[in-house]
């Protein structure tokens, strides 16, 4: 058994070679009240999707400290991953531009580029285990399930085409929840990915049709969209105009996107951009935070609309990087990378928070 993701393998090995899941263990209690879109948690702490691949995984974790736990995202048909490799060490401090040229590394590194494609398994696999993930958490725990819509290639015209991804999202959506999931992340944002499903939150309006797609397939089951870097009060203001009145949540930042090149100069992944993730966009993602708490607290006071949760994500490691989401206006945070690398990282941010 593996305690951590095998960088050096496939994801469907990691898939096939999950943890044990062990015994959960006693961790601190963090002071305060959490929730996450109305339901109670013992913790802000919680993971993206990305390294909970299944059940086993998800479980793995969640006898760690972590409270909110996002199943990796799911589609309506089984998706191959990307080839190997999917996780790249990159060497750069802080950054925040997206479409950088950053160097990859053979040195440990807590940054990645990171190029999976949002691989899926079949529906009836990924459902029956999102009931087992349901059923082995406990009290002050949630199960979020990430999903993502599938574009039929073969569809051209473009009114029918988001017809038909709004479709494809609801569904995906439904079938979570239906087996199980507490709420439902809509994945509006992937680096990684060329078509229309990774770039929804782009285009504010599209956003918004396939949001309330979503909400008339999920009825009152909580809906968080996770989006990529915005960093406009205008644009964040559109987004929010067009699918506040259908999400709970909204979910910062998927990652950055750049191109990596190795030692001789080649650029990796044939030149085409990828995410970055971990300690070097944390700024930029506490940025994104502080400017989406402004813009839902104006939205609220100035107009009555509700103020969707804020989930914050980029980078964290450590105790004072949760107070640091927490004081910029996040309601829970996200923990990826550092869990990919340390496992027990959520235990050691609890005693930090409890004790301090």
């Amino acid at each position: 058994m593996i305690d951590r993701y095998a960088a050096d393998q496939t994801w469907q090995w990691n898939v096939d070679h999950a943890p044990s899941v062990g015994v959960r263990r006693n961790p601190t209690a963090v002071p305060g009240t959490w929730r996450w879109c109305g339901l109670p948690t013992a913790s802000p702490l919680g993971i993206p999707a990305g390294p909970l691949l299944n059940s086993a995984w998800l479980l793995y974790y969640a006898n760690l400290g972590f409270d909110i736990l996002v199943y990796k995202t799911v589609r309506s048909r089984v998706r191959d991953c990307y080839p190997i490799p999917n996780l790249v060490p990159v060497e750069v401090g802080q950054f925040s531009t997206a479409g950088a040229v950053l160097q990859a590394t053979s040195a440990p590194s807590k940054t990645w580029a990171v190029s999976f494609g949002m691989p899926s398994q079949l529906p009836d696999v990924w459902r029956q285990d999102v009931q087992t993930a349901r059923e082995g958490l406990s009290n002050g725990q949630v199960l979020v399930v990430s999903v993502v819509g599938t574009q039929d290639e073969s569809v051209t015209d473009p009114e029918a085409s988001l017809e038909q991804l709004a479709d494809d999202f609801a569904r995906c959506a439904a079938w979570a929840a239906d087996s199980g999931a507490h709420g439902v992340e809509a994945n509006f944002s992937c680096p990684n990915v060329c078509t229309a499903d990774g770039q929804l939150f782009q285009h504010p309006e599209h956003a918004g049709f396939v949001a309330e797609r979503i909400r008339s397939r999920i009825g009152s089951t909580p809906l968080v969209l996770k989006i990529g870097r915005v960093t406009e009060t205008a644009d964040a203001e559109r987004l929010l105009h067009s699918v506040g009145p259908f999400i709970n949540g909204i979910a910062v930042t998927n990652s950055i996107a750049a191109r990596v090149q190795a030692d001789s100069g080649e650029l990796l992944f044939d030149g085409q951009p990828r995410g970055i993730c971990g300690d070097a966009i944390r700024e930029a993602c506490l940025d994104q935070v502080r400017l989406f708490r402004q813009v839902i607290d104006r939205r609220a006071a100035s107009a009555g609309h509700p103020r969707p949760d804020l989930i914050g994500v980029g980078g964290i490691s450590t105790a004072d990087h949760v107070r640091d989401y927490l004081t910029a206006g996040a309601d829970s945070v996200g923990l990826a990378t550092a869990v990919m690398q340390n496992p027990e990282v959520g235990l050691q941010i609890r005693s930090a928070l409890g004790n301090a």
